[in-house]
C-alpha cells in the first residue's frame, strides 16, 4: 500500500506520495548544504570556476526535485482533474510549467 500525504486542489484534498516526499526532503537537504558550501565559497573568496561548478549543482537538484514534482502532479493531480473533466486545466497547467522550463 502506498502511504500518501494530503495535499489541497482547489478545496479538494488529494495525495502527495511518500515516496515522492521522501526523495524530495532528502534532495532539499543536500541542496541546503550546498548552498551553505557556495556560501563559504563566497566568503573566503574561492576560485570563479569552483563557485560557477557549485552554483550548476545546486541547479541540477533543484532541477530534480522539480522533476519529481512534476511526477506526482502528473500520477495524483492530473489523473484526478481527467476523471472529473477538467481537461482544459489540467493541459493548461502543464504546458505552463513546460514553458516556464523553456525559459531555463
Amino acid at each position: 500500500m502506498i502511504d500518501l500525504t494530503l495535499i489541497p486542489l482547489g478545496g479538494i484534498m488529494l495525495n502527495m506520495k511518500q515516496e515522492i516526499k521522501k526523495r524530495v526532503t532528502h534532495r532539499l537537504k543536500i541542496i541546503e548544504g550546498q548552498v551553505r558550501g557556495l556560501h563559504k565559497k563566497i566568503e573566503e573568496d574561492a576560485y570563479c570556476i569552483d563557485i560557477i561548478t557549485q552554483t550548476s549543482a545546486i541547479r541540477h537538484a533543484l532541477s530534480s526535485i522539480e522533476d519529481l514534482m512534476l511526477e506526482n502532479h502528473l500520477s495524483t493531480h492530473v489523473v484526478e482533474q481527467m476523471k472529473k473533466g477538467q481537461h482544459k486545466k489540467a493541459t493548461a497547467e502543464i504546458l505552463s510549467v513546460y514553458q516556464l522550463s523553456k525559459k531555463k
